[in-house]
């Protein structure tokens, strides 16, 4: 027995009304012969004196013989009472024992027994009361926004000090709110009542009710938090939609059960129940097991049931990301042998996530890889596909964190399969991941092959390197505005916008190289008028149709688009006006003016300041209009 109980047991305090202190003590002889009479007068008289002042205070509180009783609390109407109730009930099973031992008066003892059950009666209607009144004091939030246990000082000694001031219940500082103190005083009175209830045989009685109503308010957490136990068949019938906000709530809910739910259920009871380890164990285990298994059970069930989308994949990462970030608290909360099947199914979860990832980043490529659609961009334009798979993978991209751990199993393409110009796989520090840098440059690849037998369908072959120039453009502008410029690097992109710019100018050359050759190579040489006029006729004629066909174009980026008709102007206006400067004048005194000298240098730039919006022009329109502009010269 520890010495603070021999002192409880030998030396009762001062606040008893008498003191046994005038007994006749037995002597050392004594004490050492369990049949001595002087030691059987002691058990006696220690029993007399317990059972009268426990007799006092138990009876006054019996409900079952007072109205006063039966409607009044304990432990809100006199804590000083309360203490004194407590400090009783544990003398009486001390001197209970004790007297046992000696083989004492059995009528006694059969007393002590009538005042044991009805004290723990009474016990058990303040520890149901304590925790039904203080439910919002009680709730996981408040009890987990303690840092640890150490910051809630109510304990058993609080009860065994009767030194300080009635209500003295802690030395809880002055910043500590109202409500944190009226939870700190039930956290303690709970203690308090369980280890008193615990040590006099009747901590089933006890647990009983805190399962009970713990469990209650950790289901109705789980399910105002929005989740629900599902059935297989229940999650495959869900639309996506549905299935989709049922993820957000899912994910939202495991922030706040971890956080504070689980954490906040499990303070309370290791508080309440410190003074058992089993019993700490079951409790905790038999509240939280069911809500914890709909909780972390809601993944598993998904990743086996829901139907394909492409939106799956990101949902996936957002579970797994949940409870792969809060593991190690997963880990601690439910750390104990009896919640292992609660961490085995978390765990369970967490890997069926994994392997669902893997099989939708590898359907995503398969998908690429086979599309088929020979539907061509208009205009040129930037196609479907590659929106729809930069879209992708720049989202994929901002799991670049996990997806080294998820796809650690899953052997990236060999780097044989990558041309080596195309990507460097080297082991820079630039790469958080080579592995997962080297998944995503292979994809883009695809891409990229997938958009090269698509270009082949236009029948202009200016048009399919404008299709190439615009979509590499797209890939690019995606890579650099999202974290796969942290995956692929800096020279990955110079590289590609190299080659979107080798695209263009095969563009330019292959759609505007008659009409730049049709003017002389030295606009200034000497002809004939003939010559002239055959030369402006040309150059009218091959402008109109490069122009017409070119109108239908679409470049999107306004930079590309700008890009290419700077160089194309460049390459074109001004070798057209000398031309026009210098033999105009030749062709001046033909009556018939309009025919021969269509455009003005002037109207070059403005026409080729219109293209790649997707307007079709119109060679009557343009005619006309360059001829009433040169009308007006």
């Amino acid at each position: 027995m520890p010495y603070k109980g021999m002192r409880s047991l030998f030396f009762p305090p001062k606040a008893s009304s008498s003191s046994i202190s005038n007994f006749p003590w037995p002597s050392r002889t004594g004490l050492q012969n369990p049949n001595s009479t002087p030691r059987r007068l002691f058990s006696d008289a220690f029993m007399d004196r317990t059972l009268e002042i426990a007799d006092s205070i138990i009876m006054k509180w019996n409900p079952d013989t007072s109205t006063f009783a039966k409607v009044t609390s304990l432990f809100y109407e006199n804590r000083r009472e309360a203490k004194e109730f407590i400090k009783s009930v544990n003398d009486l099973q001390k001197a209970m024992h004790f007297s046992a031992s000696e083989n004492s008066n059995s009528d006694k003892l059969g007393r002590a027994q009538n005042l044991m059950q009805i004290a723990m009666k009474r016990l058990q209607k303040e520890f149901y009361q304590i925790l039904s009144i203080n439910r919002a004091h009680l709730d996981p939030e408040s009890v987990s926004a303690r840092s640890s246990l150490a910051s809630t000082r109510t304990s058993t000694s609080d009860y065994e000090d009767d030194d300080g001031p009635e209500d003295e219940i802690r030395t809880a500082g002055d910043s500590i709110s109202e409500v944190e103190d009226v939870s700190d005083v039930a956290m303690g009175d709970l203690r308090t009542i369980a280890e008193c209830m615990i040590s006099s045989g009747y901590g089933k009685e006890c647990v009983k009710i805190y399962k009970v109503i713990r469990k209650s308010i950790v289901d109705e957490g789980i399910y105002k938090l929005g989740v629900e136990k599902l059935s297989s068949a229940h999650v495959h019938k869900m639309d996506w939609e549905v299935l989709d906000l049922r993820i957000k709530n899912w994910l939202n809910a495991v922030r706040i059960a971890v956080k504070t739910l689980f954490n906040g259920e499990r303070i309370l009871c290791d508080h309440v129940f410190a003074a058992s380890e089993s019993i700490r164990e079951s409790v905790y285990a038999e509240i939280t097991k069911e809500g914890a298994s709909i909780l972390f059970g809601f993944p598993e069930n998904v990743t086996r049931n829901s139907k394909k989308s492409p939106e799956k994949i990101f949902r996936t990462l957002d579970m797994y990301t949940a409870i792969a970030d809060r593991w190690p608290e997963i880990e601690n909360i439910f750390s104990l042998e009896s919640t292992s099947n609660i961490r085995s199914q978390a765990l369970t979860s967490l890997i069926k996530l994994r392997e669902s990832v893997q099989t939708e980043l590898s359907d995503f490529e398969s998908a690429v890889q086979k599309d088929s659609s020979k539907s061509l961009a208009a205009g040129a334009g930037i196609h479907v596909l590659t929106i729809d798979v930069m879209n992708y993978l720049s989202l994929l991209a901002d799991y670049s964190n996990i997806l080294p751990d998820i796809l650690a199993d899953s052997p990236p393409p060999a780097k044989s399969s990558l041309p080596e110009s195309y990507f460097d796989t080297s082991d820079s520090e630039d790469f958080p991941s080579p592995a997962i840098s080297l998944r995503f440059a292979w994809l883009i690849l695809v891409l990229l092959c997938k958009l090269d037998g698509k270009a082949k369908h236009y029948k202009d072959v200016s048009l399919s390197y404008l299709f190439l120039a615009n979509n590499l453009n797209y890939v690019v502008a995606k890579v650099r505005t999202s974290n796969m410029k942290y995956l692929l690097g800096d020279d990955w992109v110079n590289k590609h916008e190299t080659k979107v710019r080798q695209f263009a100018l095969s563009y330019e050359r292959l759609a505007w190289s008659q009409v730049i050759d049709s003017i002389p190579e030295d606009p200034t040489a000497v002809t004939t008028p003939e010559e002239v006029k055959d030369c402006f006729k040309r150059f009218n004629s091959l402008f109109e149709q490069a122009y017409k066909k070119q109108s239908m174009c679409i470049v999107l980026d306004s930079k590309l688009r700008d890009d290419i008709k700077v160089s194309i102007a460049r390459k074109l206006v001004g070798v057209y006006r000398q031309f026009y400067i210098v033999h105009r004048a030749t062709v001046a005194r033909e009556r018939n003016l309009e025919p021969v000298v269509r455009f003005a240098p002037e109207d070059l730039g403005n026409y080729l300041s219109d293209l790649f919006f997707g307007t079709v022009g119109s060679g009557s329109s343009l005619s006309s209009s360059a001829s009433s502009q040169l009308r007006h010269r």
